[in-house]
């Protein structure tokens, strides 16, 4: 059972994850993630985009929290709970409260099965039903709750759906466990540019009503402006910006935050292409003073010398920058 307790719901403290690149004798390695500190309080939900341009580690971060990468160093709490501490682990129980949510949905089903399977094997072999009279109800109201209902998916295959309704009928599985927190990996890059509003919608409208917290992963930051309560910018593994998402979108600390921000859409423009940013650069992982600075418009020799540290811009703000754009800009 969750620790009523606990004041976080999650709680990540300098979380690292190291690659090896190449072989054992001559390969380098690479910190994917580089001491990332973040927390969900467990009083109220909220949804927590983790936003960067592909590469910055937004993946390899979902895969710690969802236990399918071990840490390097630093820990992982879940109600209080050390991941590390195989005495309070209980695999059916982290299912329970951890759901996740994948890009592609329909890589997601099988295209062999149908759809509706997968729903009745999650109520069932989680226990949530005793019988499959009662995971029919179930089911049909997680379908419902997304916009669907067991009527109009029951015996249909991954072929014959959108990816925008493939995608409703994954949120829908992640919804019988009645989750705590729902991991949402890039949940709209591979839906129609009309439905990935619908999508976010959902989202906002299913934290409120089964009090659940999201971890919304995106380079897309024009739904992550319409859907996040707070934001966290990665660049190259590590945490550069934190805080509320209106205060991180009208006034960004950060330059790459700014960048991120100068490529969305604002209203009565066309829509742009994604930003254009090299290849991933193992030597920009390695640096040790700030990753950023080659590519800074207001980089001096500090930031290219020594390491930044974080600094609090009050409230829930904090950025890690020498030298934050708050206060420079008219």
């Amino acid at each position: 059972m969750p620790d009523v307790k606990a004041a976080k719901l999650l709680e990540l403290d300098k979380v690292t994850k190291v690659f090896r690149i190449g072989s054992i004798l001559f390969g380098k390695k690479m910190t994917a993630i580089d001491q990332v500190s973040l927390s969900i309080d467990a009083g109220k939900p909220v949804i927590l985009s983790i936003v960067g341009e592909s590469g910055c580690g937004k993946s390899t971060l979902c895969k710690m929290i969802l236990r399918v990468y071990k840490p390097d160093r630093g820990e992982i709490h879940l109600d209080g709970h050390n991941y590390a501490d195989r005495r309070h682990y209980n695999a059916d129980q982290f299912r329970l409260n951890v759901q996740p949510i994948f890009q592609n949905p329909y890589e997601s089903f099988s295209s062999r099965k149908p759809v509706d399977s997968y729903l009745y094997n999650t109520a069932l072999r989680l226990g949530i039903a005793k019988s499959r009279a009662e995971a029919d109800a179930v089911v049909d109201q997680a379908l419902k709750d997304v916009g669907l209902s067991l009527a109009t998916v029951k015996g249909k295959y991954s072929a014959q759906f959108s990816g925008g309704e493939l995608q409703r009928v994954s949120i829908a599985r992640a919804l019988i466990t009645k989750p705590r927190l729902i991991i949402a990996d890039e949940p709209v890059a591979a839906i129609d540019a009309s439905m990935k509003m619908n999508i976010v919608n959902l989202f906002k409208e299913l934290k409120d009503k089964y009090q659940v917290s999201f971890i919304y992963i995106t380079h897309d930051l024009s739904t992550a402006y319409y859907v996040s309560d707070y934001i966290a910018t990665l660049y190259r593994g590590v945490l550069v910006e934190y805080g509320p998402a209106k205060e991180i979108m009208d006034s960004p600390a950060h330059p790459y935050t700014e960048l991120l921000m100068n490529a969305i859409p604002r209203v009565g423009d066309k829509w742009r292409e994604d930003i254009a940013l090299p290849d991933l650069e193992s030597k920009e992982y390695m640096q040790t003073a700030c990753k950023f600075a080659n590519r800074c418009a207001y980089a001096t020799d500090e930031c290219r010398r020594e390491t930044p540290s974080f600094e609090e811009l009050g409230g829930e703000r904090r950025v890690l920058c020498f030298h934050p754009l708050i206060g420079k800009k008219a």
